[in-house]
């Protein structure tokens, strides 16, 4: 059951859904008018996502207010532990809470990933645990067994795979996006009819999961954030723990700062879908 009225917060990763949900509440397009927004920072943001954060914090941009929220830093714990594996030294530095999902080569010469604990620890569990203190409920106490917050979560439809209900039962998750039949090119043209900026990508700078676009954008607008990538990727090589294989941040399984990641133009071939393609032939 319930609370009358539950606390309401918004997990904002400063992407476009998020920021758009944010938005949108503030519009007044979403309610009941939410408590707060809550940024969970990994300290590994890239720098046009803490540019953004600074700009939705600014005044008469929102009507609530943003907080932020940290659980550690993300590169200090990987390079942290990929320093303990490599002199043996594995206590309480050998820590799996920074476990990204790394790449890892196989016997048969292809790739698998590492199992991803980064989200839980540094988003999904220094949101809970910044929300329960504002409740008042500190580590170690009960929690309470019914409803009390309502978090809202900026998922589109065309992520709607990864819409899951609250683990916890004083959480209830909410996605307003999926109420309102939105999808990620909604938001963005919501946003620009609306005169707002662009939002980045939110996703940490050493993340695995980005695309060669994404590589390729960092190294070209970003290069300093492309070094580091690279300079992690080099540091967790050969010593990341509980593995045979090497580890890399690229599918390729060839160390970042060596992936070819230029396009078919690059090579002097004809891009036919230039401009046309919607990216709509999968579904």
């Amino acid at each position: 059951m319930a609370a009358a009225n539950p606390l309401r917060v918004i997990s904002l990763g400063a992407g476009v859904q998020s920021t758009t949900m944010a938005l949108m509440a503030a519009h007044g397009e979403i309610g009941p008018m939410p408590d707060y927004a809550l940024f969970a920072d990994t300290g590994n943001e890239p720098g046009a996502v803490y540019d953004h954060l600074r700009w939705l914090m600014s005044d008469n941009v929102l009507p609530f207010p943003v907080h932020i929220t940290q659980r550690g830093n993300i590169k200090d714990d990987v390079l942290r532990i990929a320093g303990a594996s490599k002199t043996k030294h594995m206590g309480p530095t050998g820590s799996r809470r920074a476990n990204p999902p790394f790449f890892v080569d196989t016997d048969g010469g292809d790739y698998g990933m590492l199992h991803r604990t980064c989200t839980g620890h540094y988003k999904v569990e220094a949101l809970d645990r910044f929300t329960l203190q504002t409740l008042g409920i500190g580590k170690g106490q009960r929690r309470p067994k019914t409803v009390t917050v309502e978090k809202w979560i900026g998922i589109s439809l065309d992520e709607i795979f990864r819409a899951k209900p609250s683990p916890n039962n004083w959480a209830v998750h909410r996605f307003p996006l999926l109420e309102k039949r939105m999808h990620r090119h909604e938001c963005l043209t919501w946003m620009e009819r609306h005169g707002y900026p662009k939002p980045p990508k939110s996703a940490c700078i050493m993340c695995p999961y980005r695309s060669d676009d994404g590589w390729r954008a960092m190294r070209e607008n970003s290069p300093a954030e492309f070094k580091e990538a690279c300079q992690i990727d080099e540091a967790v090589r050969d010593v990341w723990p509980s593995t045979t294989g090497n580890v890399f941040l690229h599918r390729s399984l060839v160390p970042l700062a060596e992936v070819d990641l230029s396009t078919a133009e690059d090579h002097g071939q004809l891009n036919l879908f230039n401009n046309e393609c919607e990216g709509m032939c999968g579904v």
